[in-house]
């Protein structure tokens, strides 16, 4: 009779324990979720703010087509990642890069630069920038601790008993490693 106490006690320690990893495991990987959606935000904001940015700079840069039509395709496969972190990553460089092109290609137009409506825009824009940067940083961190938390034993054991993946990290291109060149 004893014994069945001391198993019984066993198996309730065990399922005690095996709850609190499951738990701890659903946690984290609810605030990578979370902290996914907080990118998600910041990049359909800075796509709602293409259109007005694009119609902004239209009359200007009438001979600048190129970079017009790359910042709208950029915004198009954003809008169209639908929380696939690798394919918003590669839109997110595509943007990034086609926005970098596209100021400095506005450098040339001093009416431009002087409008308050494009500065506006500009000025809307390098604060998303800002929030999507912040926002990525704290989806890596939360990537981080989940992934490490899903490799240590013996949370191993339970991640793998239910399911649990990695995610993957929202990384920069090799072309945003790249340094600036610039001219005068």
């Amino acid at each position: 009779m004893e014994i069945v106490f001391v198993l019984l006690a066993v198996f309730g320690v065990f399922a005690f324990l095996l709850l609190i990893m499951y738990n701890g495991l659903v946690r984290l990987k609810n605030e990578v979720q979370n902290s996914w959606s907080g990118i998600d935000v910041q990049l359909k904001r800075r796509a709602d703010l293409i259109p007005n940015l694009v119609s902004a700079v239209k009359g200007y840069m009438k001979h600048e087509r190129e970079a017009l039509e790359t910042v709208t395709k950029a915004r198009v496969a954003i809008m169209h990642s639908e929380g696939n972190v690798k394919q918003a990553a590669a839109a997110e460089n595509v943007m990034e890069s086609a926005l970098k092109n596209l100021f400095a290609v506005a450098e040339n137009y001093p009416k431009l630069q002087a409008s308050e409506n494009f500065l506006t825009l500009q000025n809307e824009l390098a604060s998303t920038e800002d929030e999507v940067a912040a926002s990525r940083r704290i989806y890596n961190d939360n990537v981080r601790m989940f992934n490490t938390k899903i490799e240590i034993v013996p949370n191993n054991v339970v991640a793998m008993m239910f399911g649990f993946r990695k995610f993957d990290y929202f990384r920069a291109s090799k072309k945003d490693k790249e340094n600036i060149e610039v001219e005068f």
